[in-house]
Order: structure tokens, then sequence, then C-alpha cells
């Protein structure tokens, strides 16, 4: 059954998912391969349209592949699809430009975080809504992180109680989100990132365990269990 977004949502949500996927191995791109059967992008897209501020999903995908992956997604949630770019930030502002100007509120999400729980794209948009230009939920960091030179000497050890490991989805005004990508002069990877050259103070929130990166097969391994767990917010 096709999940049904809300008409009367104010946010739509940007899902660059151009990208190879190198690091995961030979297979096409990363948001095609499959995840107990099913392609990343569909747990992705099926998450986010479960979350009800959620009006609309626009979808980078590989120009090559832009009909396939509608098609594909249509049965899951009404999305937009359009060409990807070469780069992150290329395929993000593709997608931003058809998100309509009376869209309050745009998330950017990695598909490569397709277990991400709609609990954390209600959390983050909540705090956008509140009144936070930039909004990225955030992890502890438990390992002990140590500062190494060149030569592999340790220069010293890192406070891990001021790190934070940074997920999707990132929140933003849209017109914050617009103003960082004219501004950009470099390529970035992180949109949060590009907000902070502005001088726009980027607030956190409390992510998820679930929402892990699918970067390498054991990542694949883990979220194949991962899929059995509930929302620890629902």
């Amino acid at each position: 059954m096709t999940a049904q977004l809300n008409a009367r949502g104010d946010v739509a949500v940007v899902v660059p998912a151009a990208g190879a996927g190198l690091r995961l191995g030979p297979g096409g791109p990363k948001a095609l391969r499959l995840l107990d059967g099913e392609p990343l992008l569909v747990h992705t897209v099926r998450r986010l349209a479960a979350a009800p501020s959620v009006r609309m999903i626009v979808i980078a995908a590989p120009p090559a592949d832009v009909e396939a992956v509608h098609s594909l997604l249509s049965p899951v949630a009404p999305v937009t699809v359009v060409a990807g770019g070469a780069e992150r930030q290329e395929s993000v502002a593709a997608a931003l430009a058809v998100v309509p100007d009376e869209v309050a509120i745009v998330l950017v999400h990695d598909a490569a975080r397709c277990l991400t729980p709609p609990s954390v794209v209600e959390r983050v948009a909540a705090a956008v809504r509140a009144g936070a230009d930039a909004v990225i939920p955030v992890l502890p960091v438990v390992d002990t992180i140590k500062e190494v030179a060149a030569d592999d000497t340790v220069l010293g050890t890192v406070d891990r109680s001021v790190l934070r490991a940074v997920q999707t989805p990132q929140g933003f005004r849209a017109s914050v989100l617009r103003a960082a990508h004219a501004a950009a002069a470099d390529a970035h990877t992180d949109d949060a990132g590009a907000v902070e050259k502005l001088g726009i103070p980027v607030h956190c929130v409390p992510g998820s365990d679930l929402a892990l990166k699918i970067t390498r097969p054991i990542d694949l391994a883990l979220a194949t269990h991962l899929l059995t767990l509930p929302d620890p917010d629902a």
C-alpha cells in the first residue's frame, strides 16, 4: 500500500541518492543496494513517509536511473525524483530547486541512513519549527579519540565529552539552506557545515542508534539485525 504524505505538512525532505558508494563494494548505486531483499532507498522513503510532518519527499537519483527510481518508489510513497549530480552538494541543490517556496522547513537526509526512525525526523523538524535555523541529530562519542601526527605518533587525547557524532536528517529553515548553498564556494559533504560558514548557529537534538550510515559491507550485516528492533521513541 502506498503511504500518503501530509498535504498540510510543513516539511520537505531532500534525499541525495546519486552516489556510487564505492566503499560498499561493487554493485551499482549505493542507494539501490539491497537490505533484506529491498533497496536501501525503499527503506528510507518508507520511514520518511511515516513522519507526520512530511509533505514532500524529493530524491536526487543517478541521472540514468531517474525513471527507474520513480517507478521503484511510487508504490511506497508519493515522491519527486530529479537527476542528481556528480557531487552530493549538486544533488542537494537539484532537489532543493523543486521544493516550493511555501514549504518552510527542509530536511536533508542520507539515503544510506535508511533505518532512521520517523521520531528523529519529527524531532529535527520540531526544533526548526520552534525557532532554530539549523538542527542536526547527534549521538555522544563513546570511543576514546586520539589526535595523531602524520608519522602515526599520538599527539594527545581529545576530550570526548564535547564531541558528537552527527547523523541525518539535518533540518533547516528553507531560506537558510538556500542561502548556504548560494554562498558555498567549495564542495561540502555536510549541509550544516555550509550553514556554519554563514555564522548561523547549528543546534543539536538526540539522534538514534538505528540511524547508522551504511557505508561498508559490515554495516549491511548490522542493519539486517536492526531491522527487527522497534523505534525506542515510538
